[in-house]
């Protein structure tokens, strides 16, 4: 109760929020983001946020080596007991994504937690990453998801992401098959997921230039591998389950227990590579172009289909497949001759307005326009 009652002071004005942030900063603060109580964290992120808000002092306080922690415990807090008003997304939001201290948060997490209660140093090798790293991007997934047509895209805040992306993607063995959707209780499976799902909302962003990296995002993270990257998993992978049936139904279980032999961490993940993969095709030529040199036409029609380990993978198939057709005659005529073998029938590209034709003495396939 007295922590809300200096919440609602720290709303009149800028005299009264450098007088409680002159009194409690750092250690009160810090003591008070330990209290792992949903009751107490709620108005501390209002306390905190009220005076942040439009200071950029307080905020280069408050993420810097000394506020950082407080920022960390108040986390660790609402990753244990959860929070009931919108104040720490606020927080994140200011912290995270209209400002540039993402890459330091999350890295700060990291050192903090690698330590027990008592002080005695976890083994960092056994932990690539912990609990409430994965609960941070959880949030800032949330905000970005909410806030798209918002949040302007910083490129370190994009970078920052595929790198730990790409960090989690070496930590992982890819060899247990999805049970749950995320959050799966598994911190590297999470944030593997959830940098994943940032990085889906980053490229839907459609190029969006930060306000001091006067470039495009998508096309920076592009030249660091991106496509490359998603479009190699995309090709380890089990093929969707419909398809796996088919493929043991024409004999040939064998090659595919040989030539896909990752699976997916969760209930979703070739949807979410579907989808950044799609998103960075959206009315980029280059892209488009690039995944048809890479030999990935046929392998994204594969993705048009319906498959119960990822929910609305059918509906992200077909929005890449719109999206790498549109504007391209190359790749239009790409998809054209693609070679049937056996019988396939996808009447998704019929919502494209398009429809495939076979010439049943060679196999070869048209693409007609049907609108």
């Amino acid at each position: 109760m007295g922590l809300q009652v200096l919440a609602n002071v720290s709303l009149a004005g800028k005299e009264h929020q450098q007088a409680i942030w002159g009194g409690l900063f750092h250690d009160e603060l810090y003591m008070l983001a330990k209290v792992r109580s949903q009751g107490t964290c709620d108005p501390l992120c209002m306390i905190i946020y009220a005076c942040c808000d439009g200071s950029p002092e307080l905020v280069l306080q408050l993420c810097g080596n000394q506020g950082l922690p407080i920022v960390v415990e108040i986390i660790r807090t609402a990753s244990l007991v959860g929070f009931g008003e919108e104040w720490l997304k606020l927080l994140l939001s200011r912290i995270c994504l209209e400002d540039i201290y993402f890459p330091q948060l999350f890295s700060r997490i990291y050192s903090v937690c690698s330590y027990c209660e008592n002080g005695e140093e976890i083994s960092l090798s056994s932990n690539p990453f912990f609990t409430e790293q994965a609960y941070l991007l959880n949030i800032v997934s949330e905000i970005l998801n909410e806030r798209l047509k918002e949040i302007t895209i910083l490129n370190d805040f994009a970078l920052c992401i595929f790198g730990i992306f790409k960090k989690s993607v070496e930590a992982f063995e890819f060899g247990s098959r999805a049970e749950s959707r995320l959050p799966t209780g598994f911190a590297v499976i999470d944030v593997l997921g959830y940098s994943l799902t940032i990085l889906r909302d980053i490229c839907a962003n459609n190029g969006g230039v930060g306000k001091e990296d006067l470039v495009d995002v998508v096309d920076s993270l592009l030249s660091s591998g991106l496509l490359d990257l998603l479009l190699c998993l995309l090709r380890d992978l089990e093929p969707p389950k419909i398809i796996r049936k088919a493929m043991n139904q024409a004999g040939n279980q064998e090659a595919t227990t040989s030539y896909f032999p990752k699976v997916c961490p969760y209930k979703g993940f070739r949807r979410d590579l579907v989808a950044v993969i799609g998103n960075c095709a959206y009315r980029r030529k280059h892209v488009q172009d690039d995944i048809r040199q890479k030999n990935g036409m046929l392998l994204m029609l594969q993705q048009c289909v319906t498959d119960e380990d990822n929910p609305f993978l059918r509906e992200w198939g077909i929005w890449s497949m719109r999206n790498l057709l549109e504007g391209n005659s190359e790749n239009q005529q790409a998809v054209a001759e693609l070679e049937l073998q056996g019988s396939v029938d996808m009447p998704e590209l019929a919502g494209l307005g398009l429809k495939v034709e076979v010439d049943q003495n060679t196999r070869s396939a048209k693409l007609v326009n049907i609108s």
